[in-house]
């Protein structure tokens, strides 16, 4: 039978199972917009956990030696079961995370394409290949590859439950490592669904992909567990916290943490085009995007239109959970509490609402916020709400200085009619990523690497870098004759060393 016959006699009834091992506590999973219970699932302990690691490991070495065709081929049956499920998936993320399901329909679509970049571009990453030797060891060939490390912990997020995670899961898979998956408690469901999927489209390897469900101690138990690698998407304070106990097991981290992302809006900017980027970066999925727009500097010449534009558009937004709504509500209530401090530092501060400046209840309406002082917690640190601060600067120099005034830096955008100019700010901002006249582009094109610097974190996902970053580089030499005089023995002749130096004296030493 094959794989596609196989995963096509599973039910329906089998997603959203997770085994218990022995774990009696449990916890409820539910609609942000309802309160209605989506799922009960077990809060793993650490003994649950280990288990789930250990049962990984033989799991990992039978995926390894599928090979890169192996993989690539299961790889592509898993996503083919996705893309045939999409709707049902979409629904389920919809009612644990709240976002319309035309958003998770986009979200899982995303996730879709990175899986098959992942599975067609392993082998040419990180297969085997020759180096040069060079001069000193000419009598030698020199070969590099790429090892996966193993199992991978994979801690994912809530805002975006399919998409973020599938960044390392997709990725670490290819590069031919187990994986056990900690989803958010807050989509838990979400998780247990892509784990079930998994072991319908792939049953001959089906422990390469486990999941655990739980909160902060589970995942510090997937921390504690010797997996070869753990990527972790969150906050930055968490991130510390998962940095530490990784530390202890000396275990390496990738680390995605959170943003406060800015737009430059410069003199020729096609400013209804940027107006309508920054209102779908601000407020797409009610704001929860760590590379969302939450910060705009708008040049002098174009600052009233822009603030005219955006606040045109955004006066026709309205949340809520039906299928008209522009946006859901905030998946973590907790988040609200933020949102609201952030609003009323803003506006205490000296700066004005032009739309919303409200926080009632889980459904937050659209805000356009003006003349922010920079010192304001709505400046300084993410919000992850559906907010945006609009501020006039001189010119997109200031305007860089501004952006790059931050302890964060994961992406940016910059909208200007001269490619030069626009290319320029791009690199000069302090981001891992910038978009040009769009924003969020580059989380779609999987060959580009996804990741910040500073406060928002360090390592890649997607891409070959997000490959490579889920392997151990090998190294391998093999001697195909010997030289006459071999200088790595204490045979060789007293003037070997004198020869040496001479040879390196003419070959290098005319550089000044």
């Amino acid at each position: 039978m094959s794989l596609a016959e196989q995963m096509d006699t599973v039910t329906a009834g089998a997603a959203g199972t997770v085994d218990r091992h022995a774990t009696t506590e449990t916890f409820e999973s539910t609609n942000p917009a309802t309160g209605a219970v989506v799922g009960v699932f077990p809060v793993h302990d650490d003994s649950a956990v280990q288990e789930t690691v250990e049962r990984a490991r033989p799991a990992a070495q039978r995926w390894a030696e599928l090979g890169f065709d192996g993989r690539r081929q299961r790889l592509a049956a898993y996503r083919g079961y996705l893309a045939r499920r999409l709707h049902e998936l979409a629904d389920l993320v919809h009612r644990e995370n709240g976002k319309p399901h035309a958003d998770a329909i986009l979200e899982i679509t995303l996730a879709i394409d990175h899986l098959a970049w992942a599975g067609t571009h392993a082998r040419k990453t990180l297969g085997e290949r020759r180096v040069r030797a060079g001069m000193l060891a000419a009598n030698h060939a020199a070969y590099l590859e790429y090892q996966p490390l193993g199992v991978v912990g994979v801690i994912g997020p809530w805002n975006y439950p399919v998409f973020t995670p599938m960044g390392s899961i997709a990725y670490a898979l290819a590069a031919g490592n187990a994986v056990v998956f900690k989803p958010s408690e807050y989509t838990p469901a979400v998780g247990a669904w892509l784990a079930a999927a998994w072991r319908a489209a792939v049953p001959d390897v089906a422990d390469a992909f486990q999941v655990v469900t739980g909160f902060g101690e589970t995942g510090a138990a997937l921390c504690r567990a010797g997996v070869g690698k753990l990527a972790f998407t969150g906050s930055a304070p968490t991130g510390r916290k998962v940095m530490a106990a990784c530390a202890e097991t000396l275990t390496p981290v990738l680390m995605e943490l959170g943003g406060k992302d800015a737009m430059i809006v410069d003199d020729d900017a096609d400013v209804a085009a940027a107006a309508d980027a920054a209102v779908w970066g601000a407020m797409s999925n009610a704001g929860q995007t760590c590379i969302g727009i939450e910060r705009v500097y708008a040049t002098a010449p174009v600052y009233d239109r822009f603030v005219a534009e955006v606040t045109e558009r955004v006066r026709g937004l309205r949340p809520g959970s039906d299928d008209e709504a522009a946006y859901g509500p905030m998946t973590m209530a907790a988040q609200t509490d933020v949102v609201k401090r952030h609003l009323e530092d803003a506006t205490s501060s000296g700066g004005r609402a032009v739309l919303g400046g409200t926080v009632d209840g889980g459904f937050i309406p659209p805000t356009v916020l003006l003349d922010v002082p920079e010192s304001s917690s709505a400046v300084r640190e993410e919000t992850f709400g559906p907010t945006l601060t609009i501020t006039r600067v001189a010119d997109a120099e200031e305007a860089l200085a501004r952006t790059n005034a931050t302890s964060y830096g994961l992406a940016g955008a910059v909208f200007s009619r001269s490619k030069a100019r626009a290319m320029d700010l791009a690199r000069r901002m302090r981001s891992g990523m910038t978009s040009v006249n769009s924003v969020l582009t580059f989380a779609s094109i999987p060959a580009l690497p996804f990741g910040g610097v500073g406060e928002s974190g360090f390592g890649r996902i997607h891409g070959e870098d997000g490959l490579k970053e889920f392997t151990r580089a090998k190294a391998i030499t093999r001697q195909r004759y010997a030289l006459p005089v071999n200088l790595m023995s204490f045979t060789r002749p007293p003037a070997a060393a004198d020869a040496l130096a001479r040879v390196m004296g003419m070959v290098h030493g005319r550089h000044r």
